[in-house]
């Protein structure tokens, strides 16, 4: 059963949107230091679509990016979730965050960042245990797409597509 997991969740990160044109490099601590704007979505199967904005806040410590994102979403409500991503190689980082189950390990390559974690979508009552796959691709024109599938149990139920920029920075909109 592993196997056809997995063979599931490469077949539906397959089909998410494509990143478009990618830089060459990217780091977190590059890209997320100081102020940055996001727009995102999220869609599940069961029909909930949320559109949200992000105001993120990173510091670096020379080990440690601290990653505060602010959301507000569409409905008016508002969220506060706060990353911490430890450099642990030049390409890797360990990461946590408080509404994330254990840690999660990212992986650089090149101009890709790709990590999965666990999170309850209710953490109050720790219901509704879910993964996110996310890769996020630094493009040419600055900006960051950063795509997920979520599954449950292994089985994809959601995807999220979130666009990050450095305030001021001119872009091209992603496609959406």
């Amino acid at each position: 059963m592993p196997k056809l997991t997995f063979a599931l969740v490469g077949l539906a990160m397959s089909l998410l949107p494509s990143a478009g044109q990618a830089a060459d490099k990217f780091t977190f601590e590059d890209y997320f230091v100081g102020r940055t704007e996001a727009v995102g979505s999220f869609s599940a199967i069961n029909g909930v679509k949320r559109t949200f904005t992000v105001d993120l806040t990173g510091k670096w410590d020379g080990k440690t990016l601290t990653l505060r994102e602010d959301f507000v979403f569409d409905d008016g409500t508002k969220d506060r979730k706060t990353w911490r991503f430890t450099k642990t190689s030049p390409t890797t980082y360990s990461g946590t965050r408080e509404d994330v189950i254990g840690e999660t390990k990212v992986t650089l390559n090149g101009a890709v960042a790709r990590f999965n974690y666990l999170v309850y979508l209710s953490p109050e009552t720790q219901g509704n245990k879910v993964r996110f796959w996310d890769k996020m691709v630094l493009r040419e024109d600055g900006t960051v797409l950063n795509t997920a599938l979520v599954t449950k149990f292994g089985i994809p139920v959601a995807k999220t597509t979130v666009e990050f920029r450095k305030p001021g920075a001119s872009h091209k909109a992603a496609s959406r």
